[in-house]
């Protein structure tokens, strides 16, 4: 089972996006399309990702305390589980196991969807799955990785309806 906690505790989240339910459509759908669908539906398993959906204050002070860059971000990913610990989940699916937390920025979240002309919820969709794959243990920090977490997130986000914002990011260059 996953279970995904919702927490608003700034911006304007609940005017503009459904938060609950876009987080768990995201998350699971980040899941399915890491190749861990089978977690989901493991009888003796509970996987939990907490998402918080706040203001860019409180992003930039968990951004400064954190990962010590005293800006706001769009998305931050905490995560609980090491790859070893994953592969040996993966291997004996049970117990509760936090996978991490994430974190939005409201205002840095809607001037990106603003400027790249999508809706909000689509933009805050793909950072969700972007999130969830960090916490999976994907990183965009080689070449090579950043396009396999990419592919991911295409077809993830295919799936889900949402245009590739990576081939808008490649038209605008």
């Amino acid at each position: 089972m996953l279970d995904v906690a919702v927490e608003v505790l700034g911006g304007n989240w609940d005017a503009e996006v459904a938060p609950e339910a876009i987080a768990r459509r995201a998350v699971a759908a980040a899941l399915e399309g890491a190749g861990l669908g089978d977690l989901l539906s493991a009888p003796a398993l509970d996987l939990e990702v907490s998402v918080l959906f706040t203001d860019d204050s409180e992003v930039r002070a968990l951004n400064r305390d954190w990962r010590g860059k005293d800006r706001p971000t769009n998305v931050l990913s905490f995560p609980m589980l090491s790859a070893q610990m994953l592969r040996a989940l993966v291997k004996a699916p049970e117990g509760t196991h936090l996978l991490g937390d994430l974190a939005l920025a409201f205002e840095t979240c809607a001037a990106e969807a603003t400027a790249a002309g999508i809706p909000l919820a689509d933009h805050v969709t793909h950072l969700l799955v972007h999130g969830t794959l960090h916490l999976l243990g994907h990183d965009h920090e080689a070449e090579d990785r950043a396009e396999t977490m990419e592919a991911i997130e295409r077809r993830v986000l295919a799936g889900l309806g949402i245009a590739d914002p990576y081939a808008r990011a490649e038209a605008r260059g």
